[in-house]
């Protein structure tokens, strides 16, 4: 995986830009469409909350995509978070490979 210095978009900056800004949504409209509390779609707007595989099916049925598409956004983010986190690399840098047993 290639990973780079340069943060990946988040899931707030892909939904408000790539979807709401241009469907001139709110995010109360975008609650009610999801079925969900609009502070449930602020949080993910302001990148406070993540994208579960339950958000991500109501996200792809709402705009029309795949759910992959939402829980691939949010992977990029997290794993960029965990290298690029002194504290977790320390974390993976301590972990083990195993050797074959065979």
């Amino acid at each position: 995986m290639v990973m780079t210095k340069r943060k990946p978009a988040g899931v707030g900056e892909i939904l408000v830009e790539e979807f709401m800004k241009p469907m001139e949504l709110t995010q109360s409209a975008l609650a009610e469409a999801m079925g969900v509390p609009r502070k449930h779609v602020n949080e993910l707007c302001n990148d406070r909350r993540s994208v579960t595989a339950a958000t991500a099916l109501i996200l792809a049925r709402v705009f029309g995509n795949s759910p992959e598409f939402w829980l691939n956004v949010q992977r990029r983010s997290d794993l960029w978070e965990a290298l690029n986190s002194p504290r977790e690399r320390e974390r993976i840098a301590r972990a083990k490979p195993l050797t074959n047993a065979a």
